[in-house]
């Protein structure tokens, strides 16, 4: 049984190889002249937004711990604390954060947690602690829910999820470029991740991996960085401040605001926050099929390449 099992703080236990790390990177920048640039009000503000995280993290914790264990006691299940539970964890927990993060890009509600992460107008290693204080209020909690169910230790789940989170740190950097095709093929690689975070409408929604690039390719939505088309990084509406608050809160504000409005009807109400980012009621706004869409009547030449199919 696994009624007392724990698992060690790994992203706490990572902190010092971040900030080696990010040394690293910044001087290897400063030396080189290559591998991307760092601004310094922009690498602060992300600081600053990952110690909220991880102070929002330790106020509201307790939410999703409680939910957990009310799981595990309906369950049934344990399926116990060996090798091979902890790694088919590692890659089912892997599954459910790329359906996280995907309805995080497809889902307003959510979208307003993940935003932030794409606030930054540079990448690279701070960007990856530019990180949500308002995660416990998207819910997607739930989405552990089928794991627990299944007999995995919630105190395994977590200890997972952390694993996965560390091995994000490195690819948010410029620095590294391709790794071997092999490794390309499976895992998620810097070259991978800079472009789910470009605004460039080739890279609008995609490659929503964690760790396993594999599940972009299953569900049909990877796009590879081109050599031709360099990731412009941030949102397609940038915000134009390095407030940690504006950055936090910004896109909460904007989901009030159109739900406010005058006249609705309850559906529209409801699909200011459920749709899809840049959905509106009377069509005066683009999502992100839009944008493409728009790209590609400016640039025909595209349609049928990656991206754009």
């Amino acid at each position: 049984m696994t009624e007392n099992l724990t698992y060690p703080d790994v992203v706490s236990l990572a902190v010092p190889f971040f900030i080696a790390a990010i040394l690293i990177e910044f001087i290897w920048i400063r030396i080189s002249g290559k591998g991307g640039r760092y601004e310094t009000r922009d690498a602060v503000t992300s600081l600053v937004m990952g110690a909220g995280n991880v102070a929002s993290g330790i106020a509201m914790g307790f939410i999703a711990w409680a939910f957990f264990m009310v799981l595990w006691e309906m369950t049934p299940l344990d399926l116990g604390n060996s090798w091979w539970i902890v790694l088919l964890c590692f890659v089912l927990d892997d599954l459910r954060y790329y359906w996280v993060h995907r309805f995080g890009h497809r889902i307003r509600w959510v979208w307003a947690s993940h935003v932030n992460h794409h606030s930054s107008q540079h990448y690279n290693l701070t960007t990856a602690l530019r990180q949500t204080w308002t995660y416990t209020f998207t819910f997607m909690m739930v989405v552990r829910a089928p794991l627990i169910l299944l007999g995995f230790h919630p105190a395994m789940v977590l200890f997972c999820g952390g694993l996965n989170l560390i091995y994000q740190f490195w690819i948010h950097t410029e620095a590294i470029g391709r790794m071997p095709r092999s490794f390309e093929a499976i895992m998620n690689t810097p070259s991978h991740h800079r472009a789910h975070h470009g605004r460039n409408p080739r890279y609008l929604d995609c490659n929503y991996a964690g760790v396993f690039i594999i599940w972009d390719k299953m569900f049909g939505t990877f796009v590879p960085e081109q050599e031709d088309e360099k990731v412009d990084y941030g949102l397609v509406h940038n915000l134009g401040t390095f407030n940690p608050l504006r950055v936090a809160f910004h896109e909460w504000v904007g989901i009030f605001q159109d739900m406010s409005q005058r006249g609705l009807t309850l559906r529209e109400r409801i699909m200011y926050a459920v749709a899809p980012p840049g959905w509106s009621h009377d069509g005066s706004r683009d999502g992100s099929a839009g944008i493409k869409e728009k790209h590609l009547r400016q640039h025909p030449e595209k349609r049928g390449t990656p991206g754009f199919r």
